[in-house]
């Protein structure tokens, strides 16, 4: 028998899956959270239902909060089992359901004068967000606030009713102002390096097009402490509604599937106090920056690697592609002669054990996760996750042979067809400028290098653009099968 999520079953699943210990009744929302998606609930929100449980800061609630048209559908499904969330952890060998109830509400578009109010509520403390990588108007290329964006000069020319998340965070911080109320502290959960200076850099940025004396406010007075994520969290679909109904006999509209493992690094800056998260596992730091660039290059890099050959290769699932014997070992050799080498160390980890976890991760086969979800907005993912590895190696004067390979077959990924021929669909912003590139590259293969908000200064380094001509060639000639080994085999050598 299946029962709708609601507080009122929430007794009836006690038997199948861990329900919360505290009274939702007892809860007050002190955080205010934008991007109320998959790895919010299955991250975050684990955290602090688990915080909760030990009886501790039911004061620091998460209050949602969204600015697209898909957060109001988002919204009315979690409304409609009162913000509850049946997370669903899955390892090789065992699986087990939480019921969370960290969140008491959400306010999403149109109604952006709710979620101003809601900003200026002195009981919030906290604004964090998960909003992608691509969600910060920063210029790939310069890395730097991009003021030019058509959503930020609508909320610079109409700062009394913005739209974008930046805005809004303006606004609300006005109004506290005004009110002579502390500033809440700016908190980015979003695989982004230093997301913290990033994010500071976006709001500041858009304060000043409007009013820059309140923009060196903001600077001087709101804290935004950098922070490093990890968890791995596929999109549901109704594979996952399914089986959660199924097994567990929840009848949730949007569960969360996600790998048992799961990583928080964050530095201790809160003005206003914060939850006391390290009771429940959350790491606090000075510096942040050691442990992301470990994140971003050796896991999101690893990601972005097999993601491309994986879509060539006609490979649905992310563990499938672990087992496809080229790809594992291409991956294997990419990460410990060409990324390993150019991470710094990193307190108490050893980056070789790190990465062997990170492999074993990448091929559990119960996570669900696609090839097609590690493919998308590489226009956002590659700057971040795959070149600033290829830049380090150059500054040194190493070999890319593995990391140019891995352009290339993002380029050979966005001529539209796999090895077989099968269409790829795409999922990126500039999609079909890429896709555009690609295709003219076959004349020239530094036609898709010149994408410089993407590539930068890495498509005017001969080295660089020597081994993707010779790797992009490859492909189109072999095939993706054979390039990969004869760069396994040390044969793809300029």
């Amino acid at each position: 028998m299946t029962n709708a999520l609601s507080l009122e079953t929430l007794g009836t699943h006690a038997g199948k899956a861990a329900i919360p210990g505290y009274r939702r009744s007892d809860l007050q929302a002190g955080i205010l959270h934008f991007g109320v998606g998959n790895f919010h609930r299955a991250h975050q929100a684990v955290y602090l239902n688990a915080l909760f449980d030990m009886g501790r800061d039911h004061d620091f609630a998460i209050l949602g909060a969204g600015v697209l048209p898909s957060d109001a559908a988002m919204r009315d499904k979690l409304a409609g089992q009162d913000f509850l969330t049946t997370v669903v952890e899955q390892e090789a060998t065992h699986s087990e359901a939480t019921i969370t109830g960290a969140m008491i509400g959400m306010i999403a578009a149109p109604d952006f004068d709710g979620i101003t109010k809601a900003l200026a509520d002195p009981a919030i403390r906290i604004v964090s967000m998960t909003i992608t990588e691509g969600g910060y108007f920063i210029d790939p290329a310069t890395g730097k606030f991009d003021p030019n964006h058509p959503a930020i000069l609508a909320d610079a020319a109409n700062p009394e009713s913005p739209k974008t998340v930046f805005g809004l965070i303006i606004a609300g911080l006005k109004a506290r102002r005004a009110a002579g109320t502390a500033p809440f502290t700016v908190m980015c959960c979003d695989n982004i390096p230093h997301n913290g200076a990033v994010t500071r850099a976006t709001v500041t940025g858009l304060a000043a097009l409007s009013d820059s004396d309140f923009a060196r406010w903001i600077g001087d007075n709101v804290a935004f402490p950098n922070a490093m994520v990890d968890r791995i969290t596929p999109a549901t679909g109704k594979r996952e509604i399914d089986m959660t109904r199924d097994i567990y006999g929840i009848d949730d509209a949007w569960p969360v599937f996600c790998e048992g493992f799961k990583q928080w690094v964050l530095e201790d800056n809160f003005p206003l106090g914060r939850p006391a998260l390290e009771q429940v596992g959350v790491t606090f730091v000075d510096d942040v920056s050691p442990y992301e660039l470990m994140k971003l290059r050796i896991l999101n890099g690893g990601h972005a690697a097999i993601a491309y050959p994986g879509e060539l290769l006609d490979i649905h699932f992310v563990h499938e592609a672990m087992e496809h014997p080229l790809i594992a070992a291409f991956l294997d050799r990419l990460e410990k002669e060409e990324i390993i080498p150019v991470v710094p160390p990193v307190p108490d980890t050893n980056l070789d054990d790190y990465y062997a976890l990170i492999a074993s991760r990448f091929a559990n086969p119960k996570i669900g996760d696609t090839i097609a979800r590690l493919a998308q907005d590489g226009s956002n993912r590659q700057p971040k996750f795959v070149l600033p590895a290829t830049t380090a190696r150059l500054e040194k004067g190493l070999d890319v042979t593995g990391l140019a390979l891995v352009s290339a077959l993002w380029c050979r990924y966005f001529e539209g067809t796999s090895d077989s021929g099968r269409k790829i669909s795409f999922n990126d912003e500039a999609a079909d400028r890429l896709h555009h590139a690609a295709l003219a590259s076959r004349e020239d293969p530094a036609i898709f290098l010149a994408e410089r908000d993407i590539f930068g200064s890495v498509a005017d380094d001969a080295a660089f653009v020597a081994c993707f001509t010779q790797a992009l060639l490859s492909l189109r000639k072999e095939g993706t099968a054979a390039t990969l080994q004869r760069y396994i085999a040390g044969e793809l050598h300029i």
